[in-house]
């Protein structure tokens, strides 16, 4: 004689089917019951205002704004070189400390008063403590570096 095929498990699962099945069918009932009492015709809309923002009512068509296709920048606009200002890239500053046996040091910025990292490398004079240098700066691994660095006379 051969063994049904349905399982402990199988039912149970075919039980939650039929359940959330029958539960959907009452809430597609409830929504129109609702719909019929209530007189509501659907979707309402949504209108865009002058602005941007999402209004329950018509915008304005006063307020409307016409813009020509050429008028919209896509990116980053270009500035012409009168507006730029020239920024000197030669800073001025101190030698807080310079370590000659391993080759780095501090150079200490004269108008913000920031501490910059100096490598042997990037010398062009040489340099001792509390020595005033002009350098520039370049970026480095870990922040920016004082690099061309020269004694200022």
């Amino acid at each position: 004689m051969a063994r049904s095929q349905q399982t402990f498990s199988k039912s149970e699962k075919e039980k939650k089917r039929l359940k959330k099945r029958e539960e959907k069918r009452k809430k597609m009932e409830a929504r129109k019951a609702e719909k019929e009492a209530n007189g509501t015709s659907g979707i309402e809309f949504a209108y865009v205002d002058h602005l941007g923002n999402l209004v329950d009512t018509p915008p304005d068509p006063s307020k409307k704004v016409e813009v020509e296709a050429d008028d919209i920048v896509i990116g980053v606009p270009k500035t012409l070189d009168e507006d730029r200002e020239e920024i000197d890239p030669v800073r001025q500053g101190t030698v807080n400390f310079f370590d000659h046996s391993k080759g780095f040091g501090f150079i200490i910025d004269s108008e913000n008063n920031e501490k910059y990292f100096t490598h042997v490398s990037g010398i062009i004079d040489e340099i001792n403590e509390n020595d005033k240098v002009s350098f520039e700066l370049e970026k480095g691994q870990r922040g920016m570096n004082a690099v061309r660095v020269q004694l200022v006379k």
